[in-house]
């Protein structure tokens, strides 16, 4: 098992934030009210993410695998406080703090754990980017790091698609006294106002081709 190394995924969760009225509901003098014969106009590519992202962002979230686990306290396609987010960082008071600080709107998690022993975690975190693009400010200060020894080692790849997403696979595995070598992947991109991260763990070398295709795969559902 993994949990005696990596302990950031094992977060908990709490009640869900209060649910926001649906973007896509017409009011009164706008196309779709009532009266409107001819019906709404088509939404644009932009005005349909929006739609999508406005409402129930667990929706929005990779299923688990039919033949994965949920680990124990780890979330299941649902909401995160920023509190047990915060906790995955070596400083999670000072991560709550910016978080608070720089407009985050809320955090959707699912987790799961195969019978190979690899560990996969993705959050959406939403922000509220109308007036200043906290998710563009959020994503870069994930990814200046990522580069140095004690992170991944590397510059990672572009994800294919995104402005600036990048897959990372960990140049070395993670090393305790007591326990296995964990390898590591991990992935960040943005797409609106929502910066998603996938992280992957297991015993076994991870390849490129298993961060990418998750990251891929989760960048549609947005």
């Amino acid at each position: 098992m993994l949990t005696g190394v990596i302990t950031g995924y094992t977060v908990q969760y709490d009640r869900p934030p209060t649910p926001l009225p649906p973007l896509s509901q017409p009011g009164p003098g706008t196309p779709g009210a009532a009266g409107d014969k001819d019906g709404p106009e088509p939404l644009s590519a932009r005005e349909d993410r929006i739609v999508r992202t406005g409402g129930d962002l667990r929706k929005l979230l990779l299923k688990k695998p039919k033949d994965a686990q949920t680990p124990p306290g780890a979330p299941d396609g649902d909401w995160m406080t920023p509190a047990r987010y915060a906790e995955g960082f070596n400083n999670p008071a000072g991560m709550f703090e910016a978080l608070a600080h720089d407009g985050l709107r809320r955090i959707a998690a699912v987790s799961w754990e195969k019978g190979d022993g690899a560990l996969v975690s993705i959050r959406l975190i939403q922000f509220r980017d109308s007036q200043t693009p906290y998710s563009v400010d959020f994503l870069s200060s994930q990814q200046w790091y990522m580069s140095d020894g004690g992170y991944a080692g590397n510059d990672g790849e572009p994800i294919p698609g995104t402005a600036s997403g990048r897959a990372y696979v960990y140049d070395r595995p993670h090393t305790e006294a007591g326990y296995l070598p964990v390898y590591a992947a991990r992935a960040l991109a943005r797409r609106g106002d929502i910066v998603m991260e996938i992280s992957v763990y297991s015993q076994k070398a991870i390849g490129r081709g298993t961060i990418m295709s998750l990251a891929e795969r989760q960048l549609e559902h947005l």
